[in-house]
């Protein structure tokens, strides 16, 4: 879910090509879940192979990854590791929601609103212990490195990139600038002509760029101040302020100082603290050359992907990558 703070930060629309020669830190379970949303039959349901296993996400991942090395991206992935214990009711409360939407999905079949039950379908996405595992595993043979955050993704993203370790993070939430990021990357996995849900309209969505210094200084506070902005608005961590937007926010905290927002609203100090400093660890990515025949065994034999496909996609990305094998990163920051 994230923090919904995007009304008022400041955002460059930008195409891939525009983020040539960046190396970026992905929070591999954000993409992975926007793959498993995105990629989907006629019927609504994700893609499979013959067995009935889920393979969204691992055409997602395959194709996306090599389309960000096309352009010039280094991309990398980071997984969340365990869940912190202030996330405990957020996670019960997606669960239930999962379940409602299931049930719904269900009644609505029977029903006949084919449309409206592929919707709810899509709220019941869930993303399994073996779906991260065969991530990993196209990872490894691809030659892309990952790395898996003592907790949120998100948190080790945004360290990598104050690190120096890569130019960029890349979410689809906010929550990265809370957690520091200096450079933010939205829609790196989802640019391109997406359905409206529901209607017969097409959007394009594009790659968005945003600055942490830039965004501080526009809104004239500082990255404590933005933290409660978050908190007043609910994140992923507490429910937020009824009848606070982010404007109303932003304006709170341009004239009350951040203890006494916490105080007055009851905000949770343990999530403002969490934030600021989130358990990380420091990770040095390297790039190696693929090893076609694991990528081979992984899609075809075992998922059923189209050989010649798959093949002609490895061609692709051996273009792309020349000689990249443990370049040095200082020619991608």
């Amino acid at each position: 879910m994230g923090v919904d703070i995007g009304e008022i930060v400041l955002k460059e629309r930008v195409i891939l090509e525009q983020l040539k020669g960046y190396s970026v830190a992905i929070d591999g379970f954000n993409t992975l879940y926007q793959f498993l949303a995105s990629i989907r039959q006629p019927d609504g349901t994700p893609l499979m192979d013959l067995s009935g296993r889920v393979t969204s996400h691992l055409s997602g991942l395959f194709y996306r990854t090599i389309r960000l090395l096309e352009v010039g991206i280094k991309p990398m992935y980071v997984f969340d590791g365990k869940p912190p214990a202030i996330k405990s009711r957020e996670l019960e409360e997606r669960r239930r929601r999962k379940e409602a939407a299931a049930a719904e999905a269900r009644e609505l079949e029977a029903e006949g609103e084919v449309e409206k039950a592929k919707i709810k379908k899509k709220q019941t996405l869930r993303l399994t212990d073996e779906m991260i595992a065969e991530a990993k595993q196209l990872l490894d043979a691809m030659g892309i490195p990952y790395t898996v955050a003592p907790e949120e993704g998100e948190a080790e993203a945004a360290y990598l990139a104050k690190r120096g370790r890569v130019r960029a993070s890349a979410s689809q939430d906010y929550d990265s600038l809370l957690f520091g990021s200096p450079l933010l990357i939205r829609n790196l996995s989802i640019s391109g002509r997406r359905k409206l849900p529901g209607k017969d309209i097409y959007t394009e969505i594009q790659p968005e760029r945003i600055e942490l210094k830039q965004t501080l200084e526009f809104l004239g506070i500082n990255r404590e101040q933005l933290v409660v902005v978050g908190l007043l608005v609910g994140t992923d961590y507490n429910d937020g302020v009824k009848g606070i937007g982010p404007k109303k926010a932003l304006k709170l905290v341009k004239e009350i100082p951040v203890e006494k927002i916490l105080k007055n609203y009851g905000l949770p100090e343990d999530v403002f603290h969490y934030f600021l400093n989130p358990p990380v660890e420091d990770f040095e990515p390297r790039w190696r050359e693929p090893d076609r025949e694991a990528v081979i065994r992984l899609l075809v034999h075992e998922h059923d992907f189209s050989e010649e496909r798959v093949r002609r996609a490895l061609e692709r990305m051996h273009r792309a990558r020349g000689h990249l094998s443990e370049s040095p990163l200082d020619s991608w920051l």
